[in-house]
């Protein structure tokens, strides 16, 4: 068996079942957390939410995918049908790709590359054009709309995520990810996790990550009260489907950055008990948890509400903040407390 797995041959393989281990792992995810999302806001509203597909309701994602699967595919008379399939084609499998370079522990990754923060900077950049390409595909006004409103919000606050990054980066010497978890490994457990040092960042890139995902209060491009659902609206069956997995699926992702960057990914927050990639599944969940929470007891935002924050708040503070890292880590402030890589890490 080892000798067929150095054969070219046996590499392809091997990748290939990689790739398909870590894609199931993010579509049985993704189930459960479109369970879970539903079953969050209807507790907060005092509802049952699913609870009739399966035990408890666990099989009522199911059940709503097959729907979607067996329904007719309806395409607007003057729609670009090439363009009108290859959007939701677009956002799926981008915000599949990007899980390639997410390690769930040390070495459990597809792609252990250097430069992981900048792969993770261009798919995401690329995810605005299957938006784009679904509201003009449409040929129609409201869709064409929404997505041009998600275009201006993706770009705005994506300054904001890079900026912030950028302060972990500079704090770690680092575009790897493994190597961002490794510096924050240490005999403190959790508060040697850069959440401390890099603490106002931490509500900022929460919330820019709301806003980068569509999710509410920021959903403006596909607020059903002002453009009736936006971009997708033309869509239906399977092409549907597709937006919605590739936007849950960009939400877990951001999930997963929160871990690695700020949270020590799968590094155990007591210290003596093992690390593990049951750490990094937790902290995912968790901050789905708040995701959902947000989307429940938090109020829409108007547009200009939403870009005034992006570029009159968000983005004054997070280029603030790379500065003031980079004076902290320059001159090792506080023992190397913001310049991890000048203790060894």
């Amino acid at each position: 068996m080892d000798g067929f797995l150095s054969t070219p041959l046996g590499t392809l393989v091997l990748i290939a079942m990689q790739c398909l281990l870590v894609i199931g792992f993010v579509m049985v995810s993704l189930l459960f957390l479109v369970y879970g999302d539903r079953k969050i806001w209807a507790a907060v509203q005092m509802r049952r939410g699913p609870n009739v597909v399966g035990v408890f309701g666990l099989l009522q994602t199911v059940a709503d995918a097959l729907k979607y699967v067996v329904k007719e595919i309806v395409v607007p008379a003057g729609a670009d049908r090439p363009v009108f399939f290859l959007a939701p084609m677009t956002s799926f499998v981008l915000a599949m790709v990007a899980w390639a370079v997410i390690p769930f522990n040390d070495g459990w990754v597809l792609a252990d590359i250097n430069v992981a923060v900048l792969y993770i900077f261009a798919i995401s950049s690329l995810e605005v054009y299957g938006v784009i390409m679904g509201g003009w595909a449409s040929n129609s006004k409201y869709p064409f709309l929404g997505s041009l409103r998600s275009a201006a919000q993706m770009i705005s606050y994506e300054v904001s995520l890079g900026l912030i990054i950028i302060g972990v980066i500079i704090s770690t010497g680092s575009l790897n990810f493994s190597g961002i978890v490794a510096a924050q490994d240490g005999d403190l457990g959790l508060l040697n996790w850069y959440w401390l040092p890099h603490l106002p960042m931490v509500f900022l890139f929460f919330i820019s990550a709301l806003a980068e995902t569509n999710r509410p209060p920021f959903d403006l491009p596909e607020a059903e009260s002002e453009l009736v659902a936006g971009y997708q609206v033309e869509y239906s069956s399977t092409p549907f489907l597709l937006f919605m997995a590739g936007e849950y699926i960009a939400i877990f992702l951001m999930c997963a950055l929160m871990s690695l960057l700020f949270f020590g990914g799968w590094l155990s927050p007591i210290p003596g008990l093992p690390d593990g990639p049951l750490w990094m599944v937790g902290k995912m969940a968790f901050f789905f948890f708040l995701f959902a929470m947000v989307k429940a007891v938090v109020p829409r935002y108007r547009y200009d509400q939403l870009m005034r924050i992006g570029w009159k708040v968000f983005l004054p503070l997070s280029l603030a903040w790379v500065v003031i890292v980079a004076f902290l880590a320059k001159f090792e402030v506080a023992g190397g407390f913001w310049a991890r890589w000048a203790v060894g890490a």
